[in-house]
């Protein structure tokens, strides 16, 4: 019995002194100058989510939240031993009301707080991209191309060539009727082939089946907020707002303009971007 108590004494002072050291290195951090000035910086990083906006079949990207890590930070620079805020590490968190939650509304816009806008073009059977992507190169611009299945029989190595230049790739089915066959084939094409991790829909007109089956197959139905088919420039100048998605018709007016369409926008402070860059709740596409 004698045994027995001494240890159990022996394994309750090894406790308490685990206890004692696990409190003391504790107290100790957090008097650490490199703990201080971490704590004090990250107040000022601190950004609150934003929810998406809902209105009835709708749907605008809200904004991540975003908070430093101060426990990994605070072990990465005592490797260093000193702060440096390059070694800050951020944690993100998803707003409640997220569009990563609802494929069953129609995007209407990107966060209008991005000054982004994106441009689509609707690539069909005998389009022609060429000229416009050498402008993208050109200016530095990421567009959005809607692709349907009779231009992707032409042009699946080019459908490749698109995602691997930064732009983002839309799936039209055939014709732009989403009950067709040729629906699931450009889907599992874009995400499987060309490895891009999302995909879109888009129309012109609400429909409810639109909606409905590109929701089961986790693509956004794009419904865009400016539509030009004759005078782009003076469209979009007189028109366009942040958060825009522009869809512009791919002809020979669109090729010529779409130069001074985009210095004109890069004045006014917008950034051309992709679908996926633009709607991205991220703090990192902000």
């Amino acid at each position: 019995m004698k045994k027995f108590f001494q240890l159990l004494g022996f394994i309750a002072l090894c406790v308490f002194s685990f206890y004692y050291t696990e409190k003391t290195v504790s107290v100790v951090k957090e008097f650490d100058e490199i703990m201080i000035e971490i704590k004090d910086v990250a107040k000022s990083k601190k950004i609150k989510s934003e929810n998406a906006l809902i209105q009835n079949d709708t749907i605008i990207p809200g904004r991540n939240g975003q908070e430093v890590d101060i426990t990994k930070s605070y072990q990465k620079m005592r490797q260093y031993g000193k702060y440096d805020e390059k070694l800050l590490l951020m944690e993100e968190f998803q707003p409640k009301i997220s569009i990563n939650d609802h494929y069953d509304k129609y995007v209407v816009s990107g966060n209008s707080n991005k000054r982004q806008v994106s441009f689509l073009f609707l690539a069909e059977e005998d389009d022609e991209l060429s000229e416009i992507l050498e402008i993208a190169h050109e200016y530095q611009a990421s567009f959005t191309f809607f692709i349907d299945s009779e231009w992707l029989e032409k042009n699946n190595q080019l459908l490749l060539e698109l995602i691997s230049a930064g732009h983002t790739v839309g799936n039209l089915s055939h014709n732009g009727d989403y009950e067709d066959a040729d629906f699931a084939w450009i889907d599992t094409v874009i995400k499987r082939i060309g490895k891009q991790e999302i995909s879109y829909c888009y129309t012109e007109e609400k429909n409810k089946n639109t909606l409905e089956l590109c929701a089961i197959n986790k693509n956004y139905t794009i419904f865009p907020s400016l539509v030009i088919t004759n005078n782009p420039y003076k469209e979009i100048k007189e028109n366009v707002k942040a958060g825009d998605l522009i869809t512009l018709d791919i002809n020979k007016q669109t090729i010529q303009e779409l130069p001074s369409i985009i210095k004109y926008l890069e004045s006014k402070d917008y950034e051309i971007t992709n679908l996926q860059t633009h709607l991205s709740e991220s703090n990192d596409s902000f």
